[in-house]
């Protein structure tokens, strides 16, 4: 049987339930993406009983280029960095350094003293009070500790914070750290759900517990016995003609270079960053980010490497955030936090996909990233998806991701295979 990244590849779609010209639709899509210059390139890879169900790139990694996208065309994964960083931090906590319980300020001992943001004064100043407790670090990993991000600096003060203080763009670790300190919570622990700069936290944590750089952890306990050979913080010279470009909307129905994220120049990422985000500092391909979700699907092993215990699969795979928050919680909430849709250690969680009127199975893990990259993980369906294009912070990116969910499941006919 023919291989792909590792993974045996199905003589037909159908070996493994899916009907090919229903398949066809997602190609359909995709190619006529292209083709109207919404996107330069795209894509995708269909996993099912860890196999591969469809493979398919389409465009360039240019606009209107003509060599074909590569295989292994290196993309800016941002948040889907996230998942990864959980799992460093889940190493260690099957090895015992820390439990969902435990203050942030067992590591951080700098957010010892936090405050709290508990409403905005007439002059647009925020209102502090005393935080009552310091986040525990279940909060930290399910974005309820209080933490902002500065993504939408126009929404609260404590988000302009972050945005004017560059808090997601930090000179380095300590100054990420102390930057963070230097503000308060959004709300007390606990209190909401907000998106946050939390996985940053994680890798500094990663980092203090190790002895290591979060980078080099991240190397010696999943990069390298996973085979994802070109997955970082940084693609090196060698590799750096094969960084996919990103683009974005221009206004006029077309698209052009992205320059500055965030107000700062883009990172080219030939060199080593001065902060190694756990947030969305990563670069990946289709292949690496494949290997990393089928391994969470396997419930932590993948060619016999076992990265983390099954249980432990299954505790990052439950929903954590308490039923008061699910039910009202901040209205800046990105995604639709119900007892039907939660979020557990580094995932959202659907936990009933009908009732959310989605396609999906129970239990299907995902996140993406702010580039237009995507994933989801349907332990149910024993199938996940990597889609991956280069599109900055566009409400684009939601459609691709609900086109493939649609697509995918509407062309598995024989879910029983």
């Amino acid at each position: 049987m023919a291989e792909f990244a590792g993974f045996p590849v199905a003589a037909r779609p159908e070996d493994l339930g899916f009907d090919s010209a229903r398949l066809g639709r997602l190609d359909d899509y995709m190619a006529g993406m292209v083709e109207a210059g919404r996107v330069a390139g795209v894509t995708t890879l269909i996993l099912r009983h860890g196999k591969v169900a469809a493979f398919r790139t389409h465009g360039s990694a240019v606009l209107g280029g003509a060599t074909p996208l590569s295989p292994d065309a290196i993309f800016r994964i941002y948040s889907m960095t996230k998942p990864i960083a959980a799992t460093a931090m889940m190493i260690l906590f099957e090895e015992g350094h820390w439990v969902l319980d435990d203050p942030v300020t067992k590591f951080i001992p700098e957010f010892e003293n936090l405050k709290v943001c508990v409403g905005v004064g007439p002059d647009g100043e925020m209102i502090i009070e005393e935080a009552k407790r310091a986040p525990a670090l279940r909060e930290v990993m399910s974005h309820t500790a209080g933490f902002a991000y500065g993504l939408f600096p126009d929404y609260h003060p404590l988000e302009k914070a972050y945005f004017v203080e560059a808090i997601a763009r930090p000179d380095g670790a300590q100054a990420f750290v102390d930057k963070v300190a230097a503000q308060p919570l959004m709300f007390q622990p606990g209190g909401e759900w907000f998106y946050s700069i939390a996985s940053g936290i994680l890798g500094v944590i990663v980092s203090r517990i190790s002895g290591q750089t979060f980078g080099d952890f991240l190397q010696d306990r999943i990069f390298g016995p996973l085979g994802m050979v070109d997955t970082g913080f940084q693609t090196g010279v060698d590799k750096a003609d094969r960084l996919v470009t990103f683009y974005q909307d221009d206004g006029q129905g077309g698209l052009k270079e992205v320059t500055e994220v965030l107000n700062a120049p883009i990172n080219p990422f030939i060199a080593p960053p001065p902060f190694e985000d756990g947030g969305g500092g990563l670069v990946s391909t289709i292949t690496d980010y494949a290997r990393f979700t089928q391994m969470i699907l396997n419930r932590g092993e993948l060619d016999g490497v076992r990265i983390l215990a099954p249980v432990t699969v299954e505790l990052m795979s439950t929903n954590v955030i308490p039923d008061a928050v699910l039910a009202t919680s901040h209205p800046l909430r990105l995604l639709p936090f119900n007892p039907a849709f939660g979020f557990g250690l580094g995932f959202s969680v659907m936990n009933d996909p009908r009732r959310m009127g989605s396609v999906e199975g129970r239990g299907t893990l995902a996140w993406g990233g702010m580039g237009g990259t995507w994933f989801w993980i349907d332990p149910e369906n024993d199938l996940a998806f990597v889609g991956l294009i280069q599109r900055f912070a566009d409400p684009i990116s939601g459609e691709f991701r609900a086109k493939a969910r649609t697509f995918t499941y509407a062309a598995l006919t024989r879910p029983d295979l």
